[in-house]
């Protein structure tokens, strides 16, 4: 069952800990909030109503956080974030069943199979007006395994590829040991559990595979899994899986790693030494990604075969996708208001406790104008 993050005035979320049931499955129709009468302990001017979100599950622990921390001074919004995932975060959106989505990638500009792409059909939600890739949230991609016995591992973007394709097999395989000189590999088979639902963290993390595996990975990066694997939903899920099976890995956002101690691959990038994932290194890669969007719009393009030194090339960009323009002006109001917070240095800096990496300010100040253009 998916699963419900409500907080607001009555209930605040415990980090980490999902509140609530998903009884929210019909959300509160656009119009509803009441205008903007309330203030913040700052003086700032706060609105009062129900924002209701939906997507990536990458971004849950962030996400919750800034809720918790947003209600500290705006108490009289209450925000509901369901993490089903970033393919039903953006139909949800599409399809006006939430103010805004959470997605692990920018709303796709071409169509597939004839129909219309992701940004033609959010225009259409937003009344004709384009939506927003706003990048709010720095998750790094943790290749994460539970191996005893097995404190460190290395690997680089071949031999992930070789792995995640079905193709290395077992632990101690020869592309395995040649990145891991010295260390006693079991013998023992590799069992891969990958994101069974449509997931933005499935994307970034097969554009890794495709652009620093080479011929190893032979699928085309998206949101659904193409390689081997026993498929478990949401990144909670693929945590859960690895966490209880000796021998196994997965892909899964850093701070799902962290909280259930898996072991933490090191990815040798090509520079001459592996790289341990922290903020720091993550932050290196980000510093190499480039624009990709116009105005407002402010979607980016990473280079996941950086061969930077002391740069995590596994990283991804949650976005908050919002209307330009087109809600009515209680909820715009109420977008306006989270959003700002969650981009503000207050939003940023809860993040970086929860192994998250904050916005560059460069990146952050971009963010926070785009926000502002909101009507």
């Amino acid at each position: 069952m998916n699963r419900l993050v409500r907080v607001g005035s009555v209930a605040v979320a415990s980090l980490g800990v999902l509140a609530l049931s998903a009884c929210g499955s019909d959300p509160e129709p656009s119009g509803s909030s009441s205008p903007s009468t309330g203030s913040s302990s700052t003086g700032a001017e706060c609105p009062q109503g129900t924002l209701n979100a939906e997507g990536s599950s990458a971004q849950k622990n962030a996400i919750e956080e800034v809720i918790s921390k947003y209600n500290e001074s705006c108490d009289k919004v209450t925000v509901n974030y369901n993490p089903t995932g970033s393919g039903a975060g953006i139909k949800q959106f599409n399809n006006g069943q939430v103010d805004f989505a959470g997605s692990d990638s920018a709303l796709k500009t071409e169509a597939k199979d004839g129909g219309e792409s992701e940004a033609a059909q959010a225009a259409k939600r937003c009344a004709t007006n384009p939506a927003l890739n706003l990048p709010m949230v720095i998750g790094p991609v943790a290749i994460a395994y539970n191996v005893d016995g097995l404190p460190k591992l290395v690997l680089d973007g071949a031999t992930a590829a070789q792995i995640f394709q079905g193709t290395v097999k077992t632990w101690n395989d020869p592309a395995i040991a040649k990145l891991n000189a010295g260390v006693t590999l079991p013998s023992a088979p590799i069992s891969v559990f990958f994101r069974s639902d449509e997931s933005g963290t499935t994307e970034n993390f097969t554009k890794y595979l495709k652009a620093a595996g080479g011929a190893a990975w032979k699928g085309e990066p998206a949101k659904k899994w193409t390689g081997t694997g026993a498929g478990k939903e949401k990144s909670a899920g693929v945590a859960e899986g690895v966490k209880s099976t000796k021998n196994s890995i997965t892909y899964v956002e850093w701070s799902y790693a962290v909280d259930n101690k898996l072991g933490v691959a090191q990815i040798d990038n090509g520079s001459g030494a592996p790289v341990e994932l922290t903020a720091e290194t993550a932050g290196k890669a980000l510093a190499a990604a480039k624009p990709a969007g116009t105005g407002s719009d402010l979607s980016m393009k990473l280079d996941y075969a950086t061969k930077e030194a002391g740069a995590y090339p596994i990283i991804l960009v949650t976005y908050e996708i919002a209307c330009s323009k087109g809600l009515p002006a209680e909820k715009t109001a109420l977008v306006k208001s989270f959003l700002t917070y969650f981009a503000g240095k207050d939003g940023q800096g809860a993040l970086t406790e929860l192994n998250y990496a904050p916005l560059p300010e460069e990146i952050r100040t971009k963010v926070d104008a785009a926000i502002q253009t909101i009507s």
